[in-house]
């Protein structure tokens, strides 16, 4: 019996040798999948579909930016990355709740009196506001460019809010231009892991507005 415990032992051993350590970027999916999700809702905001159309965005925010935040926020879970995987699983639920109000808005799924509709979106935006003012904050430490797109995506929630509010569609293609433009700092922050990744050099990000 002796013998069989430590071959078993010798193979358990083994086995948690052999199980390779997870490594590398999640920001490589994590960064794409905001970025796509960024364009859609612009589109929205500014106009490219008509209003009854609001959830034209839906099949990529759902199965391409909320599952591939989520996964990115896993892998950088999985790599000791906390605060990449906080940011990244906070996104995830932005866009997961996003989808969740305009189909539930559309399809009547909560009960939502058509009198409370106009408030329940602007609860939504001034909820998200908070959170997203308080990453801002958080990212003073951080290169400034992580702060200028927390700023931005603050920027357009409250440009979003004023425009539903208001029910201003001037105000809301304002939103989505500055949607466009925390987008493509999306892209410069991906680009930047990209190169790193290929055996490039990391892109400059700023000096931190806050130091320690």
């Amino acid at each position: 019996m002796t013998t069989i415990d430590a071959e078993i032992q010798s193979a358990q051993h083994a086995t948690e040798v052999e199980v390779p350590a997870v490594t590398g970027d999640p920001a490589l999916i994590g960064l794409p999948s905001f970025i796509v999700g960024s364009v859609a809702l612009g589109l929205v905001l500014v106009g490219y579909v008509s209003a009854a159309g609001v959830g034209a965005s839906l099949p990529i925010i759902v199965a391409a930016t909320a599952l591939g935040l989520t996964i990115a926020a896993v892998w950088a879970a999985a790599v000791g990355q906390s605060a990449v995987a906080g940011v990244f699983g906070i996104f995830a639920g932005f866009w997961l709740s996003y989808a969740t109000l305009v189909l539930g808005l559309t399809h009547n799924w909560f009960a939502i009196a058509a009198g409370d509709a106009l408030h329940t979106q602007g609860l939504f935006v001034i909820s998200w506001l908070v959170v997203i003012g308080m990453l801002t904050l958080a990212t003073l430490r951080l290169p400034a460019v992580y702060t200028v797109l927390f700023a931005l995506i603050e920027i357009a929630l409250v440009l979003v809010l004023i425009g539903t509010l208001q029910q201003s569609a001037g105000t809301l293609k304002v939103g989505g231009v500055v949607v466009f433009v925390f987008a493509a700092v999306g892209v410069y922050l991906f680009f930047n892991s990209a190169s790193q990744a290929t055996g490039g050099k990391a892109l400059p990000l700023g000096n931190p507005l806050v130091r320690s």
